[in-house]
């Protein structure tokens, strides 16, 4: 039956799937008897036992809280017997030489565990996995440091009394020291501690055991297995949320591994030792925003400026990591590599130390923004644009006033798309942090205002990934005349605005990059911040959109992927028309005109509930 239930035709497998579910209904002990039985089987197939054992996780376990609540009480309630007999065939699997087949286990178990020990089931548990660690083969211990790393993951820390959590930690330390010679041991015991970071409050308190961990987690970080590299580094970017208030003994040395990291190794393990520093800003802003800088005493945990005191040869260390772009990262909507990481690290450090950070990235621009070498100016573009929060407008303003001609003019004419798409993102940034009500000198004025729309108007022609940057950047310079009064800078171009952001979302290649859906947060953001004098312009909008939002409501027949494509589209029209009723719905003139719509709006939005994939 389980082969069966994994066969490509689709009706055997039906059938299959029905037999599995009334054994199950009909006799749930023995169902799930003969499932770890299968699982702990050395004479039956892969495929079938990592089946087995994957219907008893799902038996146990559930995402939905109602449901996982009425499997953890039918397993309770399951006979002792049967239950005793299941973890025993649970256990003896760890030790197979089959490795689908442990991993299975090493799940399971953690499954049960994560039912049983809050209810002071299993005790024995933890001490049967810990004689397993201490003998041979390199398999089973591999496979019980797994196990021991997913109960971790399973159960809260307040479970395991001290003495256990004692006896984990040593043994997953034993695990990772080079004088382990398996490497697939070493790697399960460097996963292990990362799941166990969290139990470990008392190991930490005590400088003793803390330097003993931090020493094999470092020297776990120089392994010649990348992926062991890769897992010691995610132990420190734990470390450094969970226990920051420890770091200071270790953060020189902690500097010094993660700078040759970034600089020499993979690109796994480079990303984890950017993400480390990216970490310790997370946890210096939040310390920073909370006491705002005042350390009167009601600070849980003082701030150690790791990030200041780091600046000086953390700043070019991230420069350098802007320079290895890939070619086609902009087109590939999940992309992340050094140089991203390298770049929203940068970001952070700014809104780290504020202005501390401009004398040390300013040099960087203007040496390479010119260079003939497109990495070079899209890198300095980058390092500009992640640098623009944080410091104070004083600070930045006087930059962006040298900065911003040079930049439309990069982003109408330079040849290379990585660059105008970075130019456009870092337009869009100088928008939204620096130009508005709330900063008194201005960047925009009535002299480059044309100029500013007319190159976002034309850039919005561009390929998708720099149109849709180019709708952010118009997205931003809309929101920062939002209280401008009765007259808005942007009047004399409402119509022009309009006119281009419909053209986009007509696009052929409008769904890449989420154009569509940037140029109508767009349309709608320009028509949230206009100003009464603008109004009868929106209200010609109106009919636009209530024409497009009936063309998808009609009775065509639509394939799969054309039917996703119609709700998205149906989503975006209701949410401008959303926007354009709250606006003339709040004057009384434009509320009177609008009304004549009002019917026809109302039966559209009622067909669209008639949609089936509304």
């Amino acid at each position: 039956v389980l082969l069966n239930a994994q066969s490509i035709d689709g009706t055997v497998r039906k059938n299959a799937e029905e037999s599995l579910k009334q054994f199950q209904e009909q006799n749930l002990p023995g169902f799930l008897l003969s499932l770890s039985g299968e699982l702990a089987n050395e004479e039956k197939p892969v495929e079938t036992r990592k089946l087995a054992g994957l219907i008893l996780k799902n038996a146990l376990d559930a995402k939905e809280e109602h449901r996982k609540f009425e499997l953890v009480q039918r397993w309770l309630s399951l006979d002792g017997n049967a239950k005793s007999q299941i973890k025993a065939g649970l256990l003896k699997t760890l030790s197979s030489p089959v490795s689908d087949a442990r991993s299975t286990a090493s799940q399971v178990i953690a499954k049960v565990a994560g039912i049983e020990l809050p209810h002071k089931q299993w005790p024995e548990l933890v001490g049967s996995l810990l004689s397993n660690v201490h003998q041979l083969p390199a398999h089973a211990k591999q496979a019980t440091l797994e196990t021991l790393g997913y109960l971790c993951e399973e159960v809260s820390p307040d479970v395991i009394d001290q003495d256990q959590v004692n006896k984990i930690l040593t043994a997953v330390v034993q695990g990772m020291s080079a004088s382990e010679g398996n490497t697939d041991v070493r790697l399960a015991a460097t996963r292990a501690l990362y799941n166990a970071l969290g139990f470990a409050q008392a190991n930490f308190s005590n400088d003793m055991e803390r330097d003993y961990l931090m020493r094999v987690v470092c020297e776990a970080t120089l392994s010649p297995e990348v992926r062991i590299r890769q897992a010691a580094f995610e132990c420190l970017v734990s470390i450094s949320s969970t226990y920051y208030e420890k770091l200071a003994p270790y953060i020189q040395d902690i500097f010094n591994i993660t700078a040759k990291a970034v600089r020499e190794d993979e690109e796994p393990v480079a990303l984890q030792a950017i993400e480390f520093w990216s970490s310790i800003c997370d946890e210096e802003i939040d310390i920073l925003e909370e006491y705002g800088g005042d350390f009167t005493g009601d600070s849980d945990i003082p701030c150690f400026y790791f990030i200041k005191q780091a600046i000086p040869a953390l700043v070019p260390m991230l420069l350098e990591t802007l320079l290895k772009q890939e070619e086609d990262q902009d087109q590939d909507e999940g992309a992340w590599n050094i140089a991203m990481a390298g770049g929203t690290c940068l970001g952070l450090v700014a809104r780290t130390v504020g202005d501390d950070i401009v004398p040390l990235v300013v040099p960087f621009i203007e040496e390479n923004v010119t260079k003939p070498d497109w990495r070079q100016r899209e890198a300095a573009t980058y390092a500009f644009g992640s640098i623009l929060e944080g410091p104070s407008p004083a600070k930045l303003i006087p930059l962006v006033n040298v900065a911003l001609n040079f930049m439309l003019s990069a982003l109408t004419k330079d040849p290379n798309s990585h660059v105008k798409d970075t130019t456009a993102w870092t337009l869009g940034r100088i928008f939204e942090f620096l130009h508005g009500s709330a900063v008194d000198s201005p960047i925009i004025t009535q002299a480059n205002c044309q100029q500013i729309v007319a190159v976002l108007l034309q850039s919005m022609k561009d390929t998708p990934n720099v149109a849709e940057k180019a709708c952010g950047a118009l997205y931003f310079l809309a929101q920062g005349y939002e209280e401008v009064g009765p007259s808005s800078p942007l009047t004399p171009f409402f119509q022009e605005i309009v006119q281009s952001l419909l053209t986009v979302t007509h696009r052929e290649d409008a769904r890449e990059s989420r154009l569509r859906t940037a140029a109508y947060e767009t349309l709608n953001e320009v028509v949230r911040c206009s100003t009464d004098e603008t109004a009868p312009l929106v209200l010609q909008l109106v009919p636009v959109i209530i024409m497009e939002l009936h063309n998808t409501v009609e009775g065509q027949k639509l394939s799969s992927d054309e039917r996703e494509k119609q709700s998205e589209l149906q989503g975006l029209l209701c949410g401008c028309l959303q926007v354009i009723i709250q606006k003339l719905g709040s004057s009384e003139s434009t509320k009177y005109l609008f009304l004549q719509y009002a019917d026809q709006i109302m039966g559209l939005f009622l067909s669209v509930f008639a949609c089936r994939s509304a």
